[in-house]
Protein backbone atom coordinates (compact mmCIF):
# COMPACT_ATOMS: atom_id res chain seq x y z
CA UNK A 1 0.00 0.00 0.00
CA UNK A 2 2.81 2.46 0.60
CA UNK A 3 3.91 1.87 -2.70
CA UNK A 4 1.05 3.41 -4.16
CA UNK A 5 1.01 6.21 -1.41
CA UNK A 6 2.97 8.51 -3.56
CA UNK A 7 0.98 8.30 -6.39
CA UNK A 8 -2.43 8.92 -4.35
CA UNK A 9 -0.97 11.80 -3.23
CA UNK A 10 -0.20 13.04 -6.63
CA UNK A 11 -3.69 12.57 -8.00
CA UNK A 12 -4.91 14.03 -4.90
CA UNK A 13 -3.11 17.00 -5.64
CA UNK A 14 -3.83 16.92 -9.58
CA UNK A 15 -7.84 17.28 -8.25
CA UNK A 16 -7.53 19.85 -5.93
CA UNK A 17 -5.57 21.48 -8.69
CA UNK A 18 -8.57 21.47 -10.57
CA UNK A 19 -10.58 22.09 -8.24
CA UNK A 20 -9.15 25.71 -7.22
CA UNK A 21 -8.04 26.70 -11.06
CA UNK A 22 -12.15 25.88 -11.75
CA UNK A 23 -13.15 27.55 -8.65
CA UNK A 24 -10.62 30.57 -9.86
CA UNK A 25 -12.05 30.82 -13.21
CA UNK A 26 -15.68 30.90 -12.41
CA UNK A 27 -15.45 33.43 -9.31
CA UNK A 28 -14.08 36.99 -8.56
CA UNK A 29 -13.65 38.58 -5.32
CA UNK A 30 -15.43 41.78 -5.68
CA UNK A 31 -15.57 44.22 -2.83
CA UNK A 32 -15.17 41.87 -0.22
CA UNK A 33 -17.51 39.61 -2.10
CA UNK A 34 -17.17 36.25 -3.86
CA UNK A 35 -18.82 37.06 -7.63
CA UNK A 36 -19.67 34.10 -9.87
CA UNK A 37 -18.43 34.80 -13.22
CA UNK A 38 -21.48 32.55 -14.73
CA UNK A 39 -24.51 34.18 -13.22
CA UNK A 40 -25.23 36.46 -16.83
CA UNK A 41 -24.52 33.21 -18.55
CA UNK A 42 -27.12 31.27 -16.57
CA UNK A 43 -29.32 33.69 -16.05
CA UNK A 44 -32.91 33.30 -17.90
CA UNK A 45 -32.18 36.26 -19.17
CA UNK A 46 -29.32 35.68 -21.08
CA UNK A 47 -31.06 32.50 -22.59
CA UNK A 48 -33.94 34.46 -23.88
CA UNK A 49 -31.81 36.88 -24.98
CA UNK A 50 -30.38 34.21 -27.51
CA UNK A 51 -33.50 33.04 -28.26
CA UNK A 52 -34.54 36.05 -29.36
CA UNK A 53 -31.43 36.71 -31.29
CA UNK A 54 -31.98 33.63 -33.11
CA UNK A 55 -35.50 34.40 -34.42
CA UNK A 56 -34.08 38.17 -35.49
CA UNK A 57 -36.11 39.91 -32.75
CA UNK A 58 -33.51 41.95 -31.97
CA UNK A 59 -35.54 44.95 -29.39
CA UNK A 60 -36.76 41.83 -27.06
CA UNK A 61 -33.01 40.41 -27.38
CA UNK A 62 -31.76 43.68 -26.53
CA UNK A 63 -34.18 43.72 -23.54
CA UNK A 64 -33.33 40.31 -21.79
CA UNK A 65 -29.78 41.26 -22.63
CA UNK A 66 -29.45 43.96 -20.82
CA UNK A 67 -31.08 42.49 -17.85
CA UNK A 68 -28.90 39.71 -18.07
CA UNK A 69 -25.87 42.26 -17.88
CA UNK A 70 -27.17 43.99 -14.75
CA UNK A 71 -27.09 40.62 -12.96
CA UNK A 72 -23.26 40.79 -13.76
CA UNK A 73 -21.46 44.22 -14.65
CA UNK A 74 -18.12 42.46 -15.98
CA UNK A 75 -19.69 39.89 -18.14
CA UNK A 76 -17.75 41.34 -21.03
CA UNK A 77 -19.52 39.23 -23.91
CA UNK A 78 -22.75 40.16 -22.97
CA UNK A 79 -21.77 43.47 -23.01
CA UNK A 80 -20.19 43.34 -26.69
CA UNK A 81 -23.36 41.55 -28.14
CA UNK A 82 -24.96 44.14 -26.77
CA UNK A 83 -22.90 46.91 -28.57
CA UNK A 84 -23.10 44.77 -31.79
CA UNK A 85 -27.68 45.09 -31.37
CA UNK A 86 -27.56 48.49 -31.08
CA UNK A 87 -25.11 48.45 -34.25
CA UNK A 88 -27.62 46.49 -36.16
CA UNK A 89 -30.43 48.52 -34.49
CA UNK A 90 -28.52 51.62 -36.26
CA UNK A 91 -28.42 53.38 -32.94
CA UNK A 92 -24.50 53.43 -33.82
CA UNK A 93 -23.78 56.17 -31.38
CA UNK A 94 -25.05 53.35 -28.46
CA UNK A 95 -22.93 50.80 -29.86
CA UNK A 96 -19.70 53.20 -29.49
CA UNK A 97 -20.61 54.32 -26.29
CA UNK A 98 -20.55 51.04 -24.82
CA UNK A 99 -17.59 49.73 -26.61
CA UNK A 100 -15.65 52.82 -25.68
CA UNK A 101 -15.96 52.08 -22.33
CA UNK A 102 -15.62 48.30 -22.55
CA UNK A 103 -11.89 49.30 -23.42
CA UNK A 104 -11.24 51.22 -20.12
CA UNK A 105 -11.76 48.15 -18.24
CA UNK A 106 -8.18 47.62 -16.55
CA UNK A 107 -7.43 43.66 -16.72
CA UNK A 108 -8.86 43.34 -20.57
CA UNK A 109 -6.54 40.19 -21.93
CA UNK A 110 -4.75 41.20 -25.24
CA UNK A 111 -7.44 38.90 -27.03
CA UNK A 112 -10.29 40.57 -25.58
CA UNK A 113 -9.13 44.00 -26.17
CA UNK A 114 -8.33 43.35 -29.91
CA UNK A 115 -11.96 42.04 -30.32
CA UNK A 116 -13.90 44.81 -28.82
CA UNK A 117 -11.82 47.22 -30.90
CA UNK A 118 -12.89 44.89 -33.82
CA UNK A 119 -16.73 45.94 -32.80
CA UNK A 120 -15.39 49.30 -32.33
CA UNK A 121 -14.31 49.64 -35.80
CA UNK A 122 -17.47 48.27 -37.18
CA UNK A 123 -19.26 50.44 -35.49
CA UNK A 124 -17.36 53.54 -36.98
CA UNK A 125 -17.90 51.89 -40.38
CA UNK A 126 -21.10 51.63 -39.74
CA UNK A 127 -21.26 55.36 -38.44
CA UNK A 128 -19.17 56.57 -41.77
CA UNK A 129 -16.53 57.04 -39.59
CA UNK A 130 -13.70 55.88 -41.88
CA UNK A 131 -10.37 57.16 -40.55
CA UNK A 132 -11.60 56.07 -37.22
CA UNK A 133 -12.69 52.83 -38.45
CA UNK A 134 -9.30 52.23 -40.25
CA UNK A 135 -7.63 52.62 -37.21
CA UNK A 136 -9.42 51.03 -35.11
CA UNK A 137 -8.89 47.52 -37.30
CA UNK A 138 -4.93 48.82 -37.48
CA UNK A 139 -5.23 49.02 -34.04
CA UNK A 140 -7.03 44.92 -33.84
CA UNK A 141 -3.46 43.96 -36.50
CA UNK A 142 -1.39 45.44 -34.01
CA UNK A 143 -2.45 42.68 -31.17
CA UNK A 144 -3.81 40.19 -33.01
CA UNK A 145 -1.90 39.71 -36.91
CA UNK A 146 -4.14 37.03 -37.45
CA UNK A 147 -7.23 38.14 -37.45
CA UNK A 148 -9.35 37.82 -40.33
CA UNK A 149 -12.55 39.54 -39.63
CA UNK A 150 -10.21 43.11 -39.20
CA UNK A 151 -8.30 42.05 -42.17
CA UNK A 152 -11.39 41.42 -44.24
CA UNK A 153 -13.26 44.50 -42.88
CA UNK A 154 -9.93 46.59 -43.83
CA UNK A 155 -9.97 45.70 -47.06
CA UNK A 156 -14.19 46.38 -47.58
CA UNK A 157 -12.99 50.00 -46.34
CA UNK A 158 -10.39 50.37 -48.76
CA UNK A 159 -12.86 49.32 -51.72
CA UNK A 160 -15.54 52.03 -50.48
CA UNK A 161 -12.82 54.49 -50.52
CA UNK A 162 -11.36 53.11 -54.35
CA UNK A 163 -8.05 52.50 -52.28
CA UNK A 164 -7.54 49.43 -55.12
CA UNK A 165 -3.80 49.02 -54.19
CA UNK A 166 -4.14 49.52 -50.48
CA UNK A 167 -7.16 46.59 -51.20
CA UNK A 168 -5.22 44.00 -52.96
CA UNK A 169 -2.47 44.52 -50.43
CA UNK A 170 -4.92 43.67 -47.39
CA UNK A 171 -6.46 40.97 -49.45
CA UNK A 172 -3.38 39.08 -50.13
CA UNK A 173 -2.22 39.13 -46.21
CA UNK A 174 -5.39 37.24 -46.10
CA UNK A 175 -5.23 35.07 -48.45
CA UNK A 176 -1.74 34.12 -46.40
CA UNK A 177 -3.90 33.41 -43.35
CA UNK A 178 -6.63 32.43 -44.80
CA UNK A 179 -5.06 29.85 -47.55
CA UNK A 180 -8.17 30.03 -49.47
CA UNK A 181 -6.20 31.62 -52.78
CA UNK A 182 -7.71 28.55 -54.83
CA UNK A 183 -11.17 29.10 -53.73
CA UNK A 184 -13.31 29.95 -57.29
CA UNK A 185 -14.79 32.62 -54.92
CA UNK A 186 -11.37 33.85 -53.75
CA UNK A 187 -9.55 34.11 -57.03
CA UNK A 188 -12.67 36.24 -58.61
CA UNK A 189 -12.33 38.86 -55.83
CA UNK A 190 -8.78 39.02 -56.78
CA UNK A 191 -9.42 39.33 -60.76
CA UNK A 192 -12.02 42.34 -59.90
CA UNK A 193 -8.85 44.24 -57.49
CA UNK A 194 -6.62 43.48 -60.14
CA UNK A 195 -9.12 44.97 -62.69
CA UNK A 196 -10.01 47.88 -60.63
CA UNK A 197 -5.55 48.47 -60.45
CA UNK A 198 -5.35 48.38 -64.16
CA UNK A 199 -7.82 51.08 -65.03
CA UNK A 200 -6.10 53.27 -62.54
CA UNK A 201 -3.16 53.01 -64.57
CA UNK A 202 -5.35 53.05 -67.55
CA UNK A 203 -6.33 56.69 -66.63
CA UNK A 204 -3.02 57.52 -66.25
CA UNK A 205 -2.03 56.00 -69.60
CA UNK A 206 0.12 53.65 -68.06
CA UNK A 207 -0.87 51.37 -70.45
CA UNK A 208 2.13 48.84 -69.97
CA UNK A 209 1.06 48.20 -66.34
CA UNK A 210 -2.71 48.37 -67.22
CA UNK A 211 -2.08 45.42 -69.70
CA UNK A 212 -0.17 43.46 -67.19
CA UNK A 213 -3.10 44.17 -64.59
CA UNK A 214 -6.37 43.29 -67.28
CA UNK A 215 -4.19 40.33 -67.75
CA UNK A 216 -3.59 39.02 -64.51
CA UNK A 217 -7.14 39.20 -64.12
CA UNK A 218 -8.02 36.96 -67.10
CA UNK A 219 -5.60 34.72 -65.51
CA UNK A 220 -7.57 34.43 -62.41
CA UNK A 221 -10.47 34.46 -63.48
CA UNK A 222 -11.29 33.68 -67.29
CA UNK A 223 -14.62 34.89 -67.34
CA UNK A 224 -13.72 38.50 -65.87
CA UNK A 225 -15.92 40.17 -68.43
CA UNK A 226 -14.89 43.63 -67.13
CA UNK A 227 -11.18 42.50 -67.51
CA UNK A 228 -11.40 41.88 -71.34
CA UNK A 229 -13.16 44.71 -72.53
CA UNK A 230 -10.81 46.94 -70.61
CA UNK A 231 -8.07 45.14 -72.06
CA UNK A 232 -9.47 45.31 -75.79
CA UNK A 233 -9.87 49.76 -74.88
CA UNK A 234 -5.93 49.90 -73.78
CA UNK A 235 -5.03 48.28 -77.27
CA UNK A 236 -7.12 50.91 -79.19
CA UNK A 237 -6.00 53.45 -76.92
CA UNK A 238 -2.23 51.97 -77.90
CA UNK A 239 -3.36 51.38 -81.85
CA UNK A 240 -3.26 47.96 -81.43
CA UNK A 241 -6.70 47.45 -82.98
CA UNK A 242 -6.43 43.94 -84.31
CA UNK A 243 -5.50 42.68 -81.26
CA UNK A 244 -8.68 44.92 -79.31
CA UNK A 245 -10.90 43.08 -81.86
CA UNK A 246 -9.09 39.54 -80.63
CA UNK A 247 -9.83 40.26 -77.40
CA UNK A 248 -13.32 40.73 -77.62
CA UNK A 249 -14.13 38.20 -79.81
CA UNK A 250 -11.90 35.70 -76.98
CA UNK A 251 -14.87 37.04 -74.63
CA UNK A 252 -17.56 36.27 -76.59
CA UNK A 253 -15.98 32.73 -76.87
CA UNK A 254 -15.56 32.79 -72.80
CA UNK A 255 -19.11 34.04 -72.05
CA UNK A 256 -21.48 34.15 -74.68
CA UNK A 257 -23.55 34.79 -72.10
CA UNK A 258 -22.47 38.34 -72.05
CA UNK A 259 -21.31 38.47 -75.49
CA UNK A 260 -23.25 41.72 -75.72
CA UNK A 261 -21.46 44.24 -73.78
CA UNK A 262 -18.65 43.58 -76.55
CA UNK A 263 -21.36 44.23 -79.90
CA UNK A 264 -21.32 48.36 -79.46
CA UNK A 265 -16.89 48.15 -79.50
CA UNK A 266 -16.84 45.34 -82.53
CA UNK A 267 -19.29 47.11 -84.41
CA UNK A 268 -17.29 50.81 -84.30
CA UNK A 269 -14.48 48.76 -84.79
CA UNK A 270 -15.61 46.89 -87.84
CA UNK A 271 -16.85 50.59 -89.11
CA UNK A 272 -13.53 52.32 -88.66
CA UNK A 273 -11.74 49.56 -90.05
CA UNK A 274 -14.03 49.48 -93.24
CA UNK A 275 -15.21 45.93 -92.84
CA UNK A 276 -18.63 45.76 -91.10
CA UNK A 277 -19.71 42.48 -92.07
CA UNK A 278 -17.03 41.03 -89.62
CA UNK A 279 -19.61 42.17 -87.37
CA UNK A 280 -22.88 40.70 -89.51
CA UNK A 281 -20.79 37.45 -89.76
CA UNK A 282 -20.26 37.74 -85.61
CA UNK A 283 -23.45 37.98 -84.44
CA UNK A 284 -24.80 35.37 -86.96
CA UNK A 285 -22.68 33.06 -85.47
CA UNK A 286 -24.04 33.70 -81.91
CA UNK A 287 -27.38 33.54 -82.96
CA UNK A 288 -27.04 29.77 -84.70
CA UNK A 289 -25.20 28.80 -81.86
CA UNK A 290 -27.51 30.17 -79.21
CA UNK A 291 -31.07 30.48 -80.96
CA UNK A 292 -32.38 31.95 -77.69
CA UNK A 293 -29.76 35.01 -78.07
CA UNK A 294 -32.01 37.72 -78.28
CA UNK A 295 -29.48 40.57 -77.98
CA UNK A 296 -27.68 39.00 -80.68
CA UNK A 297 -30.29 39.71 -83.03
CA UNK A 298 -30.89 43.34 -81.35
CA UNK A 299 -27.36 44.23 -81.85
CA UNK A 300 -27.74 43.02 -86.04
CA UNK A 301 -30.99 44.25 -86.50
CA UNK A 302 -29.80 48.25 -85.19
CA UNK A 303 -26.70 47.22 -87.28
CA UNK A 304 -29.01 46.29 -90.23
CA UNK A 305 -31.49 49.33 -89.69
CA UNK A 306 -28.14 52.05 -89.53
CA UNK A 307 -27.38 50.29 -93.35
CA UNK A 308 -30.67 51.23 -94.91
CA UNK A 309 -32.25 47.44 -94.52
CA UNK A 310 -35.46 48.07 -92.24
CA UNK A 311 -37.16 45.23 -93.51
CA UNK A 312 -34.15 42.95 -92.64
CA UNK A 313 -34.00 44.46 -89.39
CA UNK A 314 -37.81 44.17 -88.16
CA UNK A 315 -37.57 40.41 -89.24
CA UNK A 316 -34.27 39.91 -86.54
CA UNK A 317 -36.69 42.14 -83.79
CA UNK A 318 -39.44 40.26 -84.48
CA UNK A 319 -37.59 36.45 -83.59
CA UNK A 320 -35.83 38.24 -80.85
CA UNK A 321 -39.38 39.41 -79.71
CA UNK A 322 -40.46 35.44 -79.72
CA UNK A 323 -37.16 34.88 -77.27
CA UNK A 324 -38.35 37.79 -75.03
CA UNK A 325 -41.19 39.79 -75.37
CA UNK A 326 -40.71 42.20 -72.24
CA UNK A 327 -37.15 43.93 -72.91
CA UNK A 328 -38.10 47.22 -73.44
CA UNK A 329 -35.05 47.70 -76.10
CA UNK A 330 -36.97 45.36 -78.17
CA UNK A 331 -40.00 47.34 -78.65
CA UNK A 332 -38.13 50.45 -79.19
CA UNK A 333 -36.20 48.93 -81.75
CA UNK A 334 -39.22 47.55 -83.20
CA UNK A 335 -41.01 50.94 -83.31
CA UNK A 336 -38.40 52.71 -84.88
CA UNK A 337 -37.98 50.33 -88.02
CA UNK A 338 -41.80 50.19 -88.60
CA UNK A 339 -40.94 54.15 -88.80
CA UNK A 340 -38.78 53.43 -91.23
CA UNK A 341 -41.44 51.54 -92.92
CA UNK A 342 -43.87 54.10 -92.43
CA UNK A 343 -45.71 51.70 -90.37
CA UNK A 344 -47.08 48.93 -92.88
CA UNK A 345 -50.78 47.37 -91.49
CA UNK A 346 -49.46 43.91 -91.45
CA UNK A 347 -46.37 44.38 -89.65
CA UNK A 348 -47.99 46.16 -86.81
CA UNK A 349 -50.58 43.57 -86.44
CA UNK A 350 -48.13 41.17 -86.53
CA UNK A 351 -46.35 42.96 -83.85
CA UNK A 352 -49.43 43.53 -81.61
CA UNK A 353 -50.07 39.88 -81.93
CA UNK A 354 -46.68 38.72 -80.38
CA UNK A 355 -46.91 41.48 -77.91
CA UNK A 356 -50.31 40.53 -76.79
CA UNK A 357 -49.59 39.64 -73.09
CA UNK A 358 -46.22 41.10 -72.75
CA UNK A 359 -44.91 42.72 -70.15
CA UNK A 360 -42.37 45.40 -70.01
CA UNK A 361 -39.01 45.87 -67.95
CA UNK A 362 -35.68 46.99 -68.42
CA UNK A 363 -33.37 43.82 -68.86
CA UNK A 364 -33.66 43.34 -64.74
CA UNK A 365 -30.96 41.15 -62.85
CA UNK A 366 -30.79 39.63 -60.22
CA UNK A 367 -27.84 38.96 -57.47
CA UNK A 368 -27.55 35.36 -57.30
CA UNK A 369 -25.96 35.45 -53.51
CA UNK A 370 -29.28 37.67 -51.92
CA UNK A 371 -31.37 38.39 -54.62
CA UNK A 372 -31.11 41.97 -55.12
CA UNK A 373 -32.22 43.28 -58.42
CA UNK A 374 -31.34 45.91 -60.93
CA UNK A 375 -31.61 47.61 -64.06
CA UNK A 376 -28.23 47.15 -64.74
CA UNK A 377 -25.47 44.38 -65.08
CA UNK A 378 -23.58 45.60 -61.84
CA UNK A 379 -19.83 43.63 -60.72
CA UNK A 380 -20.33 44.06 -57.26
CA UNK A 381 -23.61 44.11 -55.63
CA UNK A 382 -24.04 47.18 -53.24
CA UNK A 383 -26.24 45.10 -50.92
CA UNK A 384 -23.92 41.95 -50.03
CA UNK A 385 -20.66 43.61 -52.12
CA UNK A 386 -20.44 40.27 -53.36
CA UNK A 387 -18.69 40.11 -57.02
CA UNK A 388 -19.48 38.99 -60.15
CA UNK A 389 -22.91 37.19 -58.67
CA UNK A 390 -25.35 39.56 -61.07
CA UNK A 391 -27.25 37.14 -63.80
CA UNK A 392 -30.29 37.90 -65.94
CA UNK A 393 -33.44 37.41 -64.64
CA UNK A 394 -35.92 35.35 -66.38
CA UNK A 395 -39.61 36.01 -65.35
CA UNK A 396 -42.50 34.43 -66.55
CA UNK A 397 -45.54 37.15 -68.17
CA UNK A 398 -48.00 38.19 -65.35
CA UNK A 399 -51.59 37.26 -64.91
CA UNK A 400 -52.65 40.83 -65.59
CA UNK A 401 -51.82 41.99 -69.19
CA UNK A 402 -51.93 45.88 -68.16
CA UNK A 403 -48.81 45.26 -65.38
CA UNK A 404 -45.94 47.29 -66.29
CA UNK A 405 -42.60 46.93 -64.24
CA UNK A 406 -39.73 49.30 -65.20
Amino acid sequence: MSDYAPLLIGLVALLAGLTVGKAWERYKLRDGRWIDRRRARESPHYILGLNFLVANQIDLAIEELSRAASVDEDALEVHMILGNLYREKGQVGKAITVHQTLLQRPKLTKLEHAYVLLCLGLDYKRGGFVDRALEAFNEVLKLDAKNEYALLNLQKLHEEQHQWTEAYDTRRRLLKLAAIDSNPHSQAIRSFLENEIGLEHMRRREYGEAVRRFEAAIDLDSRAVPAYLNLGDVRVAEGNEREAAAVWERLIDVAPDRAYLAFDRLEALATRTGNPERFTRLCRRLIEENPQDWRGRLALSRHLAAKGQPREALDLLFAALVQNPHALSIHQAIWRALGQLHHPASLVHRYTELTQHAVFYLDPHVCMRCRYRSTELLWQCPHCHDWNTFVEERIAPAQDPTEVEV
